[in-house]
């Protein structure tokens, strides 16, 4: 059984109010909130063993390394990747795709193609076209639809042997949209790209098997799976990763220094350069067994109801329309009234205590395909009720009252 009620009680912050009223927190797609179990672990780190990792031979140096390496073992082991070495730990997916967007201006020239989808965060567009400013490569976009589907055909089209590399986000952020990564991982591959996938939506859902997906490059932000901000991980092939060069120089990150000649570690520290977010990577290893003590099989049940639960509700108001209807879609629902701005909507819902995301969502160019400034973005998680997605129709129909 799937005891919601049990669970939420692992949330200290769902009891807070806000303006007067009981919070009604539906923002998860742009970060998750922090059970107890992980907020404990946080606390224990500071108040028990804070040092400095790897390079100490005192206790506490040591007890924090052994802490991070294992959580780098759950990562490890959650993605099922080949080896821990491949798992690179970094503030988060925004610096996970710059460390593979700045190493690949070495890999790739003019003539060269890079292909982006359509509906991606800023995170995935910016950082490829600083690349394609610096080599000459040509950027290219992968088109979807009016359902927020990627049109595969296309894509298949686009490919050829001038194409270097690929990136697709997982899921969307603004519209849900579950995109069909195997599909692009295969079609990439025979043509010689590699792939990088942004799995920061999908972390949260599902489990991504990395030597089951064959993907070159996943990137994932631990406060998107009930984790804390400011730490995230790349997994890499150890192929690719041995060919791209270290991101960042300092500490850490090298083999031996002279003033005449610097080596470079060996994975994964040549990209860890620094002191890293100990205490954020210990804890990002605690969220995953969060999460899979809850079983991932469930969430996706779960939330599945959640979703469909919102968008039957949703549509009996009187001229609100949902964006992104892709067959494939997780707990996120997009939606404007016909005549209202989405800033003005979500200004009224806070008031009533609703926490939702309006705007672009980082994600300007789905917008504009649909020729809009931005939506309302309602994003559930395992631990809202069919209850709080009540209190959000009765929000927006109130919202409607006041502003039409």
């Amino acid at each position: 059984m799937f005891d919601v009620q049990n669970i939420r009680k692992d949330f200290p912050i769902l009891n807070r109010e806000v303006n007067g009223k009981p919070l009604v927190y539906l923002d998860n797609a742009a970060t998750s909130q922090t059970p107890q179990q992980v907020i404990d672990v946080i606390v224990d780190y500071y108040a028990n063993y804070n040092a400095n990792i790897h390079r100490g031979v005192h206790t506490l140096s040591q007890e924090a390394t052994d802490k991070y390496e294992q959580a780098r073992i759950k990562i490890q082991e959650h993605f099922n990747i080949k080896k821990a070495h491949e798992v690179i730990m970094t503030s988060g997916t925004t610096h996970s795709i710059n460390l593979v967007s700045n190493g690949f201006s070495s890999l790739v020239k003019e003539g060269d193609e890079l292909l982006v989808s359509a509906m991606e965060h800023h995170s995935n567009i910016v950082p490829w076209q600083m690349l394609c400013e610096r080599t000459g490569a040509e950027l290219k976009v992968i088109p979807m639809n009016a359902q927020g589907e990627l049109v595969m055909e296309d894509y298949h089209k686009m490919l050829s042997e001038k194409t270097k590399l690929v990136f697709c986000n997982h899921i969307s952020n603004a519209l849900g949209t579950i995109n069909p990564i195997q599909e692009i991982i295969d079609a990439a591959h025979k043509v010689g790209a590699a792939v990088l996938i942004d799995g920061a939506q999908a972390a949260p859902h599902l489990k991504a098997d990395m030597q089951s997906l064959d993907v070159d490059f996943y990137t994932v932000s631990a406060h998107k799976i009930c984790g804390p901000t400011g730490v995230g991980m790349l997994y890499g092939k150890e192929e690719w990763l041995g060919k791209l060069p270290p991101y960042q120089g300092g500490g850490e990150m090298i083999a031996e220094v002279t003033f005449e000649k610097t080596t470079y570690a060996d994975l994964p520290h040549k990209f860890e350069a620094g002191t890293p977010n100990i205490c954020g990577g210990i804890a990002f290893g605690a969220a995953i067994d969060y999460m899979n003590a809850i079983g991932f099989d469930a969430i996706a049940a779960y939330e599945n109801e959640l979703l469909k639960y919102a968008t039957n509700e949703l549509l009996k108001i009187d001229g609100l329309k949902i964006y992104g209807t892709a067959e494939k879609k997780t707990s996120v629902v997009s939606f404007n009234i016909k005549g209202l701005h989405p800033y003005d909507i979500g200004s009224i819902l806070d008031k009533l205590g609703i926490a939702v995301r309006t705007g672009h969502h980082c994600a300007q160019p789905i917008m504009d395909y649909y020729k809009i400034p931005g939506t309302v973005r309602a994003s559930f998680a395992f631990y809202n009720t069919k209850e709080e997605i009540d209190v959000l129709v009765k929000g927006v129909e109130r919202a409607m009252k006041m502003l039409l």
